[in-house]
């Protein structure tokens, strides 16, 4: 069901004078209340809500009274562990908590890892709520503005904050700009260290060849999340091997789009006041052999 923003705007105003209406009396602002608000901004924010989406509860109960909201780019038991340690149970994260992208649970039912990850989040009365879909449909898109910011790359080529400017350098500066302010251990590149750079485009997330090739033409450099290697990157080294003076970098899902969800919580902020908000970095999962 898709409603219109003006539609979504008054179920969702109503919804929240309920939800603040209850909150006045309690005094505690459940889960449920907090998603609540989120849907009123978006919808302020003209991004209607749709159905079916990711962004539901994938764990915890909604009615949870919130002591603190920590937000996240993947409910690794690592967060979750750091997050009910600073007395945040509600865990918004932008990806999934089991492995899958429905979440879907009944092939891992009788996992000793599963049991395990359920069991804390059980114990620790920790709420767990997806933002993806909604998050990803703001314009300009907070993860691409997040990745960019993190880069240090703020002169945009165009509105979608996909395309930059940056200072003439090789590919072999850049690499090394990147490790040293984002600590990255696994970057993976394509093409000659000393290729001249001076425009480039990123993609977090997931990477399709269809993104690559609509891109790839308009700058030197494209700096990727998580392509297929059989995609893109196969493409590029293809690129390289007849002779364009192009690059690659593949930084990897959870680098690409940590830093967005960093933004997410600077603006959770700004309509949630009851209670501490905080971005919890994840980790980088690989790290290099020796």
């Amino acid at each position: 069901m898709n409603l219109t923003r003006r539609q979504f705007s008054a179920v969702a105003g109503a919804a929240l004078a309920a939800g603040d209406a209850a909150l006045g009396q309690s005094g505690k602002l459940t889960a449920q209340q907090v998603i609540d608000r989120i849907q009123k901004q978006l919808a302020d924010g003209g991004v209607q809500w749709k159905t079916p989406t990711r962004d539901v509860f994938k764990a915890g109960d909604p009615g949870t009274p919130v002591t603190g909201i920590a937000t996240t780019v993947m409910s690794t038991l690592s967060i979750l562990q750091r997050a009910a340690k600073a007395g945040k149970n509600l865990i918004i994260t932008h990806e999934p908590t089991f492995w899958s992208d429905g979440d879907g649970t009944q092939e891992v039912a009788d996992d000793a890892v599963y049991k395990f990850k359920a069991d804390f989040i059980q114990k620790n009365k920790l709420v767990v709520w997806r933002f993806h879909d909604h998050w990803h449909a703001r314009k300009p898109d907070a993860m691409l503005v997040g990745f960019a910011q993190a880069l240090g790359w703020n002169d945009a080529i165009d509105d979608s904050k996909r395309t930059y400017r940056v200072k003439p350098t090789t590919l072999g500066a850049v690499v090394k700009d990147m490790q040293d302010r984002l600590h990255f251990r696994a970057l993976r590149v394509v093409g000659d260290p000393e290729t001249k750079i001076s425009t480039a485009a990123i993609n977090v997330g997931s990477t399709s060849l269809q993104v690559v090739l609509k891109l790839m033409p308009e700058v030197d450099l494209f700096v990727a999340g998580e392509p297929r290697e059989w995609e893109g990157p196969e493409y590029m080294q293809d690129a390289v091997a007849m002779g364009q003076k192009k690059a690659m970098i593949i930084v990897g899902h959870q680098n690409s789009e940590d830093p967005g969800m960093r933004l997410c919580a600077d603006w959770l902020k700004t309509f949630v006041t009851e209670v501490p908000v905080e971005w919890i970095p994840t980790s980088e999962p690989f790290r290099r052999a020796v």
